[in-house]
């Protein structure tokens, strides 16, 4: 699957943009969720909306037959409302109030995810009747960003919970995983699905047959560079390769009928979306011990589009000065707050160095987590508006 930040409709349209905005391509997202499913046939896919909650984004992905993996009552209306049928939808989120749940339940919500006997009583209590899966903990490892603590539980957990929902009259109908978002390798894949098929056989045991395994969200986006510039290659085809087979071993584990649900978010968008910024100042100044550095300032930053920047480096484009001297440079956003930058130490991006205040910059593989991760205003820096492309590459 092709990098979504190499269309020549995403360039074309970045190109002609004379004002900061982030640019979607709907057609790229499109082809990338078709890719995926490809890749896994049979799998039933729900977005991620939390990576990109526009309902341009939201609507064409449900035109492809696409679900929704939603995470408050909020996103359940959004998701209605772009076109997502309720019967494609599950509430993914284990952390959840009562009212959550009430409300969900209200909107015509039957799945929820769940990992403690607190929620799962809550949720017996105020969506009766409802299915539930059980989310199992991960180590996170091989990911940018582990997600091991907030969420999941243990194997024996898991086994408890759900017999809790049987006997209070929901469904047990599921287990899921997360491996960790922007997951590097495949070897997180066969570790969770080793996790699972012990869980299964316990399950089995006590007479609860489950009808499917989520296997969450972690699959990489292709166009980052980890956080010291180097460009980062996941294994796609490993990690499909170990994802297939796994499926196969779980669905030939005798006491239950499996289905397979996946969760991608970043992995869908990041690729297929590019924020046009502009450079607010090149500057270069005497660190404390003398030496000279530069810092190159953006009109968009850690709170209006680039959340993500202690964890990664966004791919960048000078179109006014390609092929010119660079120098090394400090990216930072244009708040006046010190987390709104790149690592000082070890993230220094080679710049060009006649680089003028007004000068046009592409952040490319920047359409996940930017309208969302996005503040309302901070230090009066306004959030970046999006527009999207809606036809088929030239």
């Amino acid at each position: 699957m092709a990098a979504g930040v190499d269309s020549a409709a995403l360039l074309d349209a970045l190109a002609a943009a004379t004002e900061d905005r982030i640019i979607f391509d709907l057609p790229g997202i499109e082809r990338h969720y078709d890719a995926l499913r490809r890749e896994l046939p049979g799998v039933a896919v729900r977005f991620a909306m939390k990576a990109c909650p526009v309902d341009e984004v939201l609507a064409r992905l449900a035109r492809r037959g696409c679900g929704v993996d939603a995470a408050s009552p909020r996103e359940v209306e959004q998701a209605l409302a772009a076109g997502v049928p309720i019967d494609r939808m599950h509430y993914g989120n284990t952390v959840k109030s009562d009212r959550n749940i009430a409300d969900a339940f209200r909107l015509g919500i039957r799945d929820f995810a769940t990992d403690s006997l607190e929620d799962v009583r809550a949720v017996a209590a105020h969506a009766p009747g409802s299915r539930v899966f059980c989310r199992l903990a991960t180590t996170g490892e091989g990911a940018l960003w582990g997600l091991s603590n907030k969420y999941g539980c243990s194997p024996e957990d898991a086994v408890a919970i759900l017999e809790t929902a049987r006997e209070l009259g929901l469904t047990p109908a599921g287990l899921s995983v997360h491996v960790g978002s922007q997951q590097m390798t495949a070897g997180a894949w066969q570790g969770a699905f080793d996790r699972i098929a012990g869980v299964l056989g316990d399950l089995a045991g006590r007479g609860i047959a489950l009808d499917h395994v989520n296997l969450g969200g972690g699959l990489p986006a292709r166009g980052y560079r980890d956080k010291h510039g180097r460009a980062l290659h996941p294994p796609m085809d490993k990690i499909f390769t170990v994802i297939r087979e796994g499926m196969a071993r779980l669905g030939a584990l005798p006491g239950h009928r499996l289905g397979f649900v996946i969760e991608p978010g970043r992995h869908l968008t990041a690729d297929h979306g590019a924020i046009r910024a502009h450079v607010s100042r090149l500057s270069a100044r005497r660190t404390p011990d003398g030496e000279r550095q530069y810092w190159l300032y953006l009109s968009c930053g850690k709170f209006n589009g680039l959340y993500e920047m202690d964890q990664l480096q966004y791919r960048m484009v000078f179109p006014s000065h390609l092929g010119a001297e660079s120098v090394p440079a400090v990216v930072a956003g244009p708040t006046c707050d010190s987390d709104d930058a790149y690592s000082h130490e070890d993230g220094l991006v080679q710049v060009p160095k006649a680089l003028a205040s007004g000068d046009p910059v592409w952040v490319l593989s920047s359409g996940a987590y930017a309208t969302s991760y996005m503040t309302q205003g901070f230090n009066g820096f306004s959030p970046l508006p999006y527009t999207w492309i809606d036809g088929e590459d030239a």
